[in-house]
């Protein structure tokens, strides 16, 4: 697994940015087809959590093939990965978060859907005409983004995928330091009524797969097209 990826500007059509999707698959679907999102030009960014929770989990493959979306790996597709490859997982806690789906697959349908999510950076960056914007699940653990990017290319510190992936201590302190090196930071994990940019941390995670709805942010334009 490459743990961070670069891709570069889109020079044909927009990039969008969705928080957690969680199984919800057709309600993102109809989000996009609001927005006009186009396949053929467009990309679509998540920042994690494709599984567990909604009733279509199993379609987190079928979107993964598409070579329009790109994902960063969130903790619930961690957790797939460390019950799959022999790690200590609470399975009822697991079961309880939506995991069921996964716990119940024979063990060769596991390894589908784990080669897959191994596959996924823990990090990402996309080239902009105003900067550089970043994406992980849950929060960076350093101010500078060149440290991430630099930890993350060089060695797997489990320290560091933890905040990466599970830390909710921002939002829980108000934390508006802007993270250097970057103008946006692209976020999850943690559930907000309406998004909520803490420095240049904006946090997208706003239900879409519970009682909420999905928030779709312009990248190159840091605009919410779906509000």
């Amino acid at each position: 697994m490459a743990r961070f990826r670069q891709l570069a500007a889109n020079d044909k059509g927009r990039d969008l940015a969705v928080g957690d999707i969680h199984g919800h698959f057709q309600r993102l679907q109809a989000a996009l087809e609001q927005a006009a999102f186009d396949p053929e030009v467009d990309r679509l960014f998540s920042v994690g959590d494709l599984v567990d929770r909604g009733p279509a989990s199993e379609e987190a493959l079928n979107w993964l093939a598409q070579p329009w979306f790109h994902a960063v790996q969130g903790n619930h597709e961690a957790l797939a990965i460390s019950h799959y490859r022999g790690g200590r997982v609470d399975l009822d806690m697991y079961r309880a978060a939506g995991g069921g789906w996964f716990l119940d697959l024979p063990k060769p349908e596991q390894a589908r859907f784990v080669e897959q999510f191994e596959r996924l950076p823990v990090a990402l960056e996309v080239e902009t005409a105003h900067g550089l914007v970043g994406m992980l699940h849950a929060d960076s653990p350093f101010a500078d983004w060149a440290e991430l990017r630099a930890c993350l290319q060089t060695r797997d510190d489990p320290a560091v995928r933890e905040v990466c992936q599970w830390s909710r201590r921002r939002l829980k302190s108000g934390d508006s330091q802007p993270i250097q090196g970057l103008r946006a930071l692209l976020v999850g994990h943690t559930p907000v009524i309406t998004h909520k940019v803490l420095g240049n941390v904006w946090h997208l995670d706003t239900g879409g797969w519970s009682s909420g709805f999905f928030s779709l942010l312009d990248i190159g334009t840091l605009t919410l097209i779906n509000q």
